[in-house]
């Protein structure tokens, strides 16, 4: 199985001497493992950086073999973001995000779209968080969990969408979730619309909002937790306030 198309570095690990393998988004493959011989080379370590950007030729004898790769780099890729640390947090938890809930060789389309949003928001201190809950909602919703946040769950109403039931993933109005507002998860209304702007605490709740029906949905099922880049993201913007 053969092909050519761009794709981003999720990971990379050291195979052999010389050797590496990483972990690659492609946007019609999906997920691939692949092997790059002389990846540990100094020449070669700035395509392998989480969040790379490249082109990548592609080779496996099979869909079922860890198939080998010839990677060219795209752009400036992760480098724009060596002077901000708290991005360079918020990429590895992306990429980890990425890797943990997405299965190798099938391919998600939207998951490569929402990434490479992701990316470009990394640029943007005020914005990024915001936009991860983006890229994560985008994750469940591109691997068949998406919340439906159109109307009330219990009313069918549009207006006053307050909570997300933790058990379906549906809205629930301010009036119809009352009695059950402490069992919620609250919905922060930047997810409705960009147009409802943020307010504080807005962000904060909309990662518990994703990580709930992520760990529900996607990680539990695989016996595992939420990354632990994921964790240490959102207790870096705890620290520094911006959650």
């Amino acid at each position: 199985m053969d092909f050519h198309e761009e794709a981003f570095v999720l990971s990379a690990r050291a195979h052999g001497d010389t050797g590496v393998v990483v972990d690659l988004l492609t946007e019609t493959h999906g997920r691939r493992g692949a092997y790059v011989a002389g990846g540990a080379s100094r020449k070669m370590k700035p395509f392998l950086q989480v969040g790379a950007r490249v082109i990548v030729d592609y080779r496996a004898r099979s869909s079922d073999h860890l198939g080998s790769a010839r990677l060219e780099a795209m752009g400036e890729g992760p480098s724009a973001l060596f002077d901000d640390a708290m991005a360079l947090t918020g990429l590895a938890a992306a990429a980890a995000v990425a890797q943990g809930a997405l299965p190798e060789r099938e391919p998600h389309p939207g998951a490569f779209l929402a990434f490479e949003a992701m990316m470009a928001a990394f640029a943007i201190p005020e914005v990024w968080p915001a936009i991860f809950v983006r890229f994560e909602a985008g994750l469940l919703d591109d691997l068949g969990f998406g919340l439906d946040l159109s109307r009330c769950a219990a009313t069918g109403s549009m207006d006053d969408l307050v909570y997300v039931s933790p058990r379906t993933g549906r809205a629930v109005s301010r009036e119809a979730g009352a009695p059950y507002a402490e069992k919620m998860l609250k919905l922060p209304p930047f997810m409705l619309g960009a147009q409802a702007g943020l307010s504080e605490g807005d962000v904060g709740a909309g990662l518990d909002l994703t990580g709930h029906f992520l760990e529900q949905f996607v990680f539990h099922p695989q016996n595992r937790p939420l990354p632990e880049a994921r964790v240490w993201m959102i207790d870096r913007l705890r620290e520094t306030g911006r959650i």
